[in-house]
């Protein structure tokens, strides 16, 4: 449940940023696959790319891959 909760933060942060999965993958210099395979939870990013993330969607690291989201 926690996975699930951890993917979906990457793809409901991305969409209400207004972003596709390809806007997203450019700014942070991968494939759209990969974003696609972060919001699945198929894929751990690494620690730059996890903050890179952050950045473009202009939020924490614990907001977007902490395990506390189930309150939030």
């Amino acid at each position: 449940m926690v996975e699930e909760l951890t993917a979906n933060m990457v793809r409901k942060l991305r969409r209400w940023n207004e972003l596709s999965q390809s806007d997203l993958a450019d700014k942070v210099g991968v494939s759209r696959q990969t974003i696609a395979n972060i919001e699945k939870g198929n894929y751990s990013p690494s620690v730059h790319l996890a903050l890179d993330i952050c950045h473009v969607l202009n939020e924490t690291v614990e907001r977007v891959f902490g395990r506390e989201q189930e309150g939030n």
